[in-house]
């Protein structure tokens, strides 16, 4: 984190500047009330969702402060998208070690603003603090979906097709390159691919045009964070636990979408198979859909702008497998993320 001398001293100070990004949003009260108020809208449930960055784990201590607002964000509304909620508002709590540089918190509220404006989401409140430790953000969304209408991660059955939006495996290699500066893919990889999979990593986008494909098509879904076959593995168990019988998946490991940048480092030995199914921070989604609905399902999000892969099927078997072509199973010595 950038540590120039001029500090905002109190937490007025802070509150003060962050005030314009919840000017939109009336609930918010000016930021000058304990709490924000909202009320859905008529015929509509509310989704909430929470979940912290830590300088150190989720972004490096000299990312742009702006790029970690961006990501701090786009992380918590990714799981909106996957629901097929409509982004509303946020809450954020900031926890910082020392008194904030003025423009390290100058950029942090630029880089929130861009984020606001692109996911259509507004500032309604929160809290900060200062403690120990490395930087803490913690971001709370709040979205709308119809009533009743929320797709849930338990309600995969078998024979539903598996698909997921975009590319994966880019933040694995975005992340790779911003820790080396790119020196081992500089032989490989032209300028304006290294910058692609840096911004993939800094600047996740949620795919919150799936909403319609989602909301009418699919069965299941939720946000691929912390690798696909981990996430792959969550929605089985929960889904498995809510029909109360056995479930698994086959994915195909030729059919797993990967950018052409990534393809070409690759096939260079500077990425793996590994890289895509078994990586954090990728923030596509992963959805469920019955057969008979799959090529519906393209052709919607297809329409709301994101390109979506069908990469295998829900099984009546336990477990998950990745298969080359040949069918024999890809082995991973790790799965995806895990905190603990």
């Amino acid at each position: 984190m950038q540590r120039p001398r001029d500090r905002i001293e109190g937490e007025a100070g802070i509150v003060a500047l962050l005030r314009p990004l919840a000017a939109a949003f009336s609930g918010a009260l000016g930021l000058c009330d304990d709490c924000a108020e909202l009320a859905p809208a008529p015929g509509q449930d509310l989704v909430l969702k929470c979940d912290p960055v830590r300088e150190g784990l989720h972004f490096l201590s000299d990312d742009d402060p702006a790029d970690i607002a961006w990501k701090a964000l786009a992380a918590n509304v990714s799981d909106l998208a996957a629901k097929s909620a409509r982004p509303v508002a946020y809450l954020l709590a900031l926890s910082f070690p020392e008194h904030p540089a003025r423009d390290w918190l100058e950029r942090f509220a630029a880089g929130l603003a861009s984020a606001q404006e692109a996911f259509g989401i507004t500032l309604a409140g929160g809290d900060t603090d200062r403690a120990p430790g490395p930087l803490s953000i913690t971001v709370t969304v709040i979205g709308e979906v119809p009533a009743g209408r929320m797709v849930r991660r338990a309600a995969a059955e078998r024979g539903d097709v598996l698909f997921v939006s975009g590319t994966l495996g880019d933040a694995a290699l975005g992340l790779k390159l911003r820790r080396d500066g790119g020196l081992a893919a500089s032989a490989v990889l032209d300028e304006s691919e290294a910058v692609y999979l840096i911004g993939r990593y800094l600047r996740p986008v949620p795919r919150l045009g799936l909403k319609a494909a989602l909301r009418n098509h699919a069965r299941a879904a939720m946000d691929v964070s912390d690798g696909l076959a981990k996430d792959l593995g969550r929605m089985l168990t929960a889904s498995a636990g809510s029909a109360g019988r056995r479930m698994g998946a086959t994915v195909r490991a030729a059919d797993v979408p990967l950018s052409d940048p990534f393809r070409r480092a690759r096939a260079a030995g500077l990425a793996s198979l590994e890289d895509a199914v078994a990586h954090g921070d990728d923030y596509e989604v992963l959805a469920a859909v019955p057969a008979a609905a799959a090529a519906d399902f393209a052709a919607s999000a297809a329409a709301g702008g994101v390109p979506v892969t069908a990469i295998g099927a829900i099984e009546d078997r336990e477990g998950l497998r990745i298969v080359d072509t040949a069918g024999f199973e890809v082995a991973l010595s790790r799965r995806g993320w895990d905190h603990f």
